[in-house]
């Protein structure tokens, strides 16, 4: 007698892939870029609104101001996470992992050529009072220290990823990278230097980056290149 137990559904469809995840944030900062370049009056409103609110509880607490800057110029500074891209780059490479070593320099200097362009062509005034906090005239549109933090976190959790981190570890790795990615960018608002959508430009396009890069290797793979590190 035949079986009558039917297979079991086919969830690939419904997945939401590296290369949908990246779409939909490119699309999400294209709105916001076009937004800030028909300066939209009611996103206008609300970064001034935050801006403000933060700068003034910057002046009152100078000691934290402090400790902003020490987490920004340090920790969490672009040049920071471009060394860490590196040590892992030479890793790669180290490893005979060339092609993947290339691919993931490649993608951190694409997200820095991507920010500097934007940067050159989206000039907007930031609020005009007397800022003892920071004395910049221009915010960068979309914020290179959300951007860096974004793409180099991503490529290093994808690396640790594909290279079977423990679950315990990656859970912290993980919580470290959403820490230091939502950190940037909180620093950054809290010293006057950026808009709220700077910010959140920053990060969806680094997001986007990443994967379409994910995706991208991922393609090249299943088209006949090496397989993954522990991958028959």
């Amino acid at each position: 007698m035949p079986s009558t137990q039917l297979p079991p559904p086919d969830r690939t469809r419904s997945r939401v892939t590296p290369f949908k995840a990246g779409a939909v944030c490119a699309l999400l900062a294209l709105v916001v870029l076009i937004l800030v370049a028909v300066r939209w009056s009611p996103l206008m409103t609300l970064d001034r609104t935050v801006a403000d609110a933060l700068h003034r509880r910057a002046v009152a607490e100078p000691g934290l101001v402090h400790v902003n800057r020490i987490l920004t110029d340090w920790v969490w500074d672009p040049w920071t996470m471009r060394a860490l891209i590196t040590v892992a780059v030479v890793a790669l490479w180290w490893r005979g992992e060339r092609l993947l070593a290339v691919w993931v320099a490649a993608t951190s200097v694409l997200g820095t050529l991507v920010q500097q362009g934007l940067k050159s062509a989206v000039g907007r005034e930031r609020p005009q009072w007397p800022d003892p906090v920071d004395s910049a005239h221009y915010a960068a549109f979309p914020s290179g220290h959300a951007m860096t933090a974004t793409v180099s976190c991503g490529l290093l959790l994808w690396l640790l990823r594909r290279y079977g981190l423990g679950p315990r570890l990656w859970r912290t790795a993980l919580v470290v990278a959403c820490v230091s990615v939502v950190g940037v960018g909180l620093t950054r608002l809290y010293l006057g230097v950026h808009w709220l959508s700077d910010v959140l430009a920053g990060w969806l396009l680094g997001v986007s980056l990443v994967a379409f890069a994910i995706a991208g290797f991922a393609r090249y793979e299943r088209r006949g290149g090496p397989p993954a590190p522990g991958r028959p």
